[in-house]
């Protein structure tokens, strides 16, 4: 046959060979096609013969790979999860390590220099905004400093204080922050009457000559002349701890807990402070939570989503009602993703709560799966056998719902690829691929079964819900009323072969597209107001998409009520004058003796506060080497002769490293500074250049030098480690729709796919941006759900609309929303009251979850039934007739007809060809 057309297509016009190219490729398609719709009608109809074993089987399946998930363990590190996996902030954190390990900064923590480590932390203020440095405040804060230093933590034989598990100093005692012993030195002033005790700000000096930086201990300062506190509203404490094996982690961890108890115990006793604790343990169990307190709120929204699946499944005629498969596709869904989480977790996998959003993945695919099997089946004959039904609704179906599989796929594997440098999307990619692959299993073999036990019980007239024969009408008549409103059924013996097609008409969303939607939407006076709802839909896209930012703040992927959102609010109120401590390292041996080298260090922190001895001993080399007379390169000599003559840079072997040479010379092999930018840190683009003004000037200047804090390494190419999964499932999903141009019956179905995914993503970004939606991890990976989601929903619509010949293009708009419209209202429905309860989580992630996915599903359902039929009515592809040429063999004639009027003599002749 297709050679036959093939003929008569050459036949009919000159042949050349871009006509032969065309003619080829357009029977490859079809015969792909064909062969395809072959394969699945085979596979319908084998599972049609085997319905118990692929009930079954995906069932135990689920049980087995289940039940182990009931021992998941859960990934506490949240650098490994969050951080950029490869990044340059991470190589000098290794660095600098190498050069100054912690145990030789003992004087030098100063906002954890390049480890964050095991720490407890409090920031206190005064209910009543009062002076912190008050006697009676004072006398509060040293009273809880050692009700701190008494904590205990009880091991078997032992038990551990804070003495046992501090961080030595070289005299063998316990560090504590600079800010005790300025309290201790203020208390000691006031006890003996002395007035000339003064504190500046941001750098004051102790009674021992050392100069300390208090900027980020000291909140909410009010300064008099030349730096002079005259009042603090808030005092941050840190009690940094060791953890140098396995014991000492454990004591150092229940070590922490009991601290937030010691400060929730001693905030209760004394009501005129406010204290506000953070450990290092804090953002990992925060982070957490959010799984916790969302557990309540799933199974909320599990309710919704099974009750509105039974309701669009559900018809008045109990026969022809399929309220089972509404339950049942859910059922399908769950069942999926509980074999992936057994899987994961037996193949070593850690839970995390971005996993939260698996389910609600599955849930928009795998519902829109079902939904049009369902709406398949109810277009299949009545009369036809169950096996042959099911067999049809395979061919329909399977082959769009496995090109869309096969998109999620492609996208979600180039997500969980090593392109991806952040460890908890390549985790989240991977594991939705995982899930996708099962779902897609169990919808053709579990769900299809189900399909197949239903249709046994619509063929044998049994109750769709209690599976109970149905009388007959005439039977019914002599029950009672709400017998008769249970058992309404339409027999197939008393409608005419026009009624038996229309058997699901009475279906409620049937009867609104078919009869009032379809004519609405098409009417040539709603389309204007359509377009220009879409101008104004693009306009505001564009005006969010120009404010788009990468958003790095850990604090939004946490539980709203927590240590940390309360921790990192009242930080940036009171302690964001200034930005974290910068180490400026510089990992060469140079010329310090020279003055041309002095000015270049110095030049390159210029604008920073510096507070180590760096700076002044640099500049008091200078002022050594003008007023001795060592020479300049004898820098041995002038190091002995400074710490001899100046016993204030006792300390500096903490900030140099100075390896023995031959003939008692040495060399300075790495030196440090610390540094302070007058910047905020609620600002994070501004540290964020801040990192990149140093990297850029590291690589021009003629000192080697290197730039670190613990927050870089969150940082540092965060942006383009977000964007690049996003971008990466971009590149692959126009290659994937450029390569299937080939497969499908027309290749500007693509086209207009990519279009629509283009407008669709376009748009979210631009609203969850003026959503207050940043663009991280988490909206990132919905991103590329979404780009999914749309071709789920829009690939139907358009491939029946363009393949459509004969009639106008209204009519196969209208069409098009007939065959695949009810199925995408069932899903956007359940997929939407699933997400409601997601809203009302207490969790910053689950709150960028609900927009990004709600945003996700109402610009795509609105695409599906407003954008797209309009567009599709005055946009190419058009819609031709075609018209067949008249040959002798479909030629009718109809023989003279001879017409005479009785009331004159005429007559008329008429010959009529068809």
């Amino acid at each position: 046959m297709v050679l036959a057309r093939l003929w008569e297509s050459l036949r009919s016009q000159p042949v050349t060979l871009p006509l032969l190219s065309s003619l080829c490729t357009r029977m490859l398609r079809k015969a792909l096609h064909r062969g395809l719709r072959t394969c699945f009608s085979r596979l319908g109809f084998f599972i049609a013969s085997h319905p118990v074993f692929f009930v079954s089987a995906p069932v135990l399946i689920s049980i087995l790979l289940g039940a182990s998930f009931s021992r998941y363990k859960v990934e506490e590190n949240i650098e490994y999860l969050l951080a950029p996996k490869h990044s340059l902030a991470k190589i000098e954190r290794n660095l600098v390590d190498s050069l100054f390990p912690v145990n030789r900064s003992k004087h030098r923590l100063y906002s954890d220099l390049q480890t964050p480590g095991r720490y407890g932390r409090v920031i206190i203020t005064s209910s009543r905004r009062a002076n912190m440095l008050d006697q009676h405040h004072t006398d509060l804060i040293l009273k809880f400093h050692f009700a701190v230093k008494r904590i205990q933590v009880h091991r078997p034989g032992f038990n551990y204080t804070f003495a046992h598990i501090c961080m030595l100093s070289n005299e063998k005692t316990c560090i504590v922050d600079d800010i005790v012993h300025i309290l201790e030195e203020l208390k000691a002033a006031r006890s003996s009457n002395r007035t000339n005790f003064v504190i500046t700000y941001p750098i004051t000096q102790l009674k021992d000559g050392r100069e300390v930086y208090n900027g980020h201990q000291l909140g909410g300062v009010t300064v008099h002349s030349k730096d002079r506190v005259k009042s603090a509203e808030a005092i941050q404490l840190t009690y940094y701890l060791q953890a140098i094996n396995s014991i000492n982690e454990m004591v150092a961890e229940k070590w922490e807990s009991i601290f937030c108890e010691t400060v929730e115990s001693f905030q209760r006793l004394n009501r005129e402070v406010k204290m506000y604790p953070f450990t290092s343990s804090s953002l990992g169990e925060d982070f957490q939570k959010t799984s916790r307190v969302a557990e309540r709120y799933l199974i909320t929204s599990l309710t919704l989503v099974l009750s509105l699946a039974v309701l669009c499944c559900s018809m008045q005629d109990c026969v022809r009602s399929k309220p089972w498969l509404g339950l049942l596709g859910l059922v399908t869904v769950t069942l999926s993703t509980l074999t992936a989480a057994g899987i994961i977790n037996l193949t070593g996998g850690k839970y995390n709560s971005t996993f939260l959003g698996i389910p609600f993945i599955m849930l928009g695919h795998g519902l829109y799966g079902t939904f049009e099997m369902l709406s398949s089946w109810r277009k299949t004959r009545e009369d036809q056998h169950v096996k042959e039904r099911t067999a049809v609704v395979y061919a329909d179906t399977m082959i769009s719902f496995s090109l869309t599989t096969a998109m999620y796929l492609v996208t979600f594997g180039i997500g969980a690829s090593p392109f991806t440098n952040i460890e908890a999307a390549r985790i989240f990619c991977r594991n939705s691929c995982i899930a996708i692959f099962f779902n897609y299993l169990y919808v053709l073999s579990f769900y299809g079964s189900s399909l197949v036990f239903t249709g046994y019980i619509e063929n044998n007239y049994q109750h769709s819900i209690f599976c109970r024969k149905v009388p007959k009408p005439e039977i019914l008549q002599v029950k009672s009323l709400w017998y008769r409103f249970l058992m309404t059924a339409k027999f197939s013996e008393d409608t005419t072969d026009s009624e038996e097609t229309n058997s699901y008409e009475s279906h409620l969303l049937v009867c609104f597209l078919r009869r009032y939607y379809c004519d609405w939407i098409t009417n040539t006076y709603v389309k204007p107001f359509v377009v220009l709802f879409y101008l104004v839909y693009i306009s505001f896209a564009l005006m969010g998409y120009l404010q788009v930012n990468e958003g790095s703040d850990l604090s939004n992927i946490v539980a709203t009520d927590t240590r940390t959102i309360t921790y990192t609010s009242i930080q940036q109120k009171y302690f964001s004058n200034y930005s974290p401590v910068i180490g400026f390292y510089i990992y060469e041996s140079i010329e310090y003796w020279n003055t041309s080298v002095q000015e270049d260090v110095l030049e390159y922190t210029k604008g920073f506060v510096r507070i180590s001895w760096f700076e002044s001993y640099l500049s008091y080399l200078r002022k050594l080497n003008m007023s001795t007379g060592l020479p300049k390169k004898n820098f041995t000599d002038i190091l002995r002769y400074s710490f001899l003559k100046n016993p204030r840079y006792a300390h500096f072997s903490e900030d140099i490293i100075i390896p023995k040479k031959y003939n008692n010379e040495v060399d300075v092999v790495a030196s440090r500074m610390f540094l302070i930018a007058k910047t905020m840190e609620t600002n994070r683009e501004e540290l964020y250049d801040l990192l990149e003004t140093l990297r850029k000037l590291s690589l021009t200047s003629k000192v080697k030098f290197i730039v670190f804090n613990p927050s870089f390494v969150y940082m540092d190419r965060y942006a383009s480690s977000v964007g690049a999964p996003l971008q990466n499932s971009c590149i692959s999903a126009l290659f994937l729709l450029f390569f299937s141009a080939f497969l499908v019956a027309s290749s500007i179905i693509n086209i207009w796919i990519t279009l629509t995914v283009a407008s669709v993503e376009f748009g979210v970004i631009g609203f969850m941006t003026l959503w207050k939606v940043e663009l991280d991890c988490i909206s990132v990976l919905c991103l590329i759900y979404g780009i999914n989601y749309t071709i789920d929903n829009c690939a139907p619509l358009i491939s029946t609309f363009i393949l459509g010949k004969e009639f106008t293009r209204t009519k196969w708009v209208k069409n098009s929303l007939e065959v695949h419209g009810v199925a995408i209202l069932q899903s956007y429905l359940c997929y939407t009251v699933g997400l409601i309860p997601l809203a009302a989580v207490p969790s910053n992630l689950t709150r960028t979850l609900f927009r990004c996915l709600f945003l996700i599903a109402f610009v795509t359902f609105f695409h599906c039934f407003a954008i797209l039929p309009v567009m599709l009515t005055f946009v190419p592809p058009s819609k031709k007739k075609r018209k067949e040429k008249k040959t002798q063999e479909n030629r009718e004639e109809i023989e003279c007809v001879e017409m005479v009027d009785l009331d004159s003599t005429r007559v008329v002749d008429q010959i009529t060809t068809v």
